[in-house]
């Protein structure tokens, strides 16, 4: 469910105020950033504490072969049951009260950041609420549930997508991988409901005026202020929303057009930091060492080694 840190090639990233940790996905040069793991043992969960409770800052998809179990997302209980896509964004809270009830499911967790997928790579994550891809990763969504004849196709996607990231120098690993997640969640979407659940409008606001305004050096308090809110208060209500506070929106959105300029572009840093909001090379630097655990440089190296 995410759960499952480093066998997801997740690293701690920041612990919220309230101690949650939040962890980022691993970004290993030349490796797509993509990580597949199969639940199906009690050994796989037994290393877990009780309560493990986390958030992380990638999306995350998973898929019940069969068994019982729960966890909780944000507090609420999801069950699990055979057959049920569970589709998690980032930023909300994940918790598994019980490893001996989630040890009875046979599950898959693919975890995931939007480079991965061609068609998202330079989607705002802004716009992710509204992309036909992450259909089931709308809030309020409800799990997805595949229907029994198409149950064997959804293993051998997954068994597939995890033999491909088993060995990523193998001649077209990288479009498979590609090819094999856009594939599942497709699959996904069209489990979700066809009609979308109605925006939430302080939420379409914010997002309004991120996206006018994350090319130049705002601040949250600028953002809020310009909508008529306290900063504080506009945090605490945009996290219980989304699940991420405001200033982690202004970040992700910075941080998703720099990696579309580092992959589209021969710009230099100092060119993209003035065009993203960021003060300077330098400071691009360090934001995206924090957010990613890789420099700017090593990232646009790595993307365009890919074959």
């Amino acid at each position: 469910m995410g759960t499952d840190e480093s066998r997801h090639s997740a690293v701690l990233r920041t612990v919220r105020p309230d101690g949650t940790p939040v962890y980022r996905h691993r970004q290993r040069p030349g490796v797509p950033p993509v990580s597949v793991v199969r639940f199906d043992t009690e050994d796989a969960h037994a290393h877990l504490p009780p309560d493990h409770r986390h958030a992380h800052d990638f999306l995350v998809l998973v898929y019940v072969e069969e068994g019982t179990g729960s966890f909780a997302v944000d507090g609420t209980e999801r069950p699990l049951r055979a057959g049920e896509v569970h589709a998690v964004p980032p930023g909300q809270v994940i918790g598994v009260a019980a490893v001996t009830e989630l040890a009875r499911s046979r599950a898959w967790s693919v975890a995931f950041t939007p480079d991965a997928v061609p068609a998202l790579a330079s989607v705002s994550p802004l716009a992710w609420t509204h992309h036909p891809l992450l259909a089931l990763f709308a809030p309020g969504a409800a799990p997805g549930r595949v229907a029994g004849p198409d149950r064997v196709s959804w293993s051998a996607w997954l068994a597939d997508l995890a033999g491909e990231l088993a060995d990523p120098d193998r001649l077209g690993a990288h479009e498979a991988v590609a090819a094999l997640l856009t594939r599942l969640l497709v699959a996904a979407a069209r489990l979700a409901p066809s009609a979308p659940s109605a925006p939430d409008p302080l939420t379409e606001r914010v997002f309004a005026e991120i996206e006018a305004t994350f090319r130049e050096p705002v601040s949250a308090a600028d953002v809020a202020r310009a909508l008529g809110y306290t900063p504080g208060h506009l945090t605490t209500v945009l996290r219980k929303r989304t699940g991420r506070p405001l200033l982690e929106w202004i970040t992700e959105r910075r941080m998703t057009e720099v990696r579309r300029m580092l992959r589209e572009t021969d710009l230099p840093l100092d060119a993209i930091a003035t065009r993203t909001g960021l003060r300077d090379a330098t400071y691009l630097v360090r934001r995206f060492r924090d957010r990613y655990g890789i420099t700017p440089q090593r990232w646009r190296h790595a993307q365009r080694a890919w074959p």
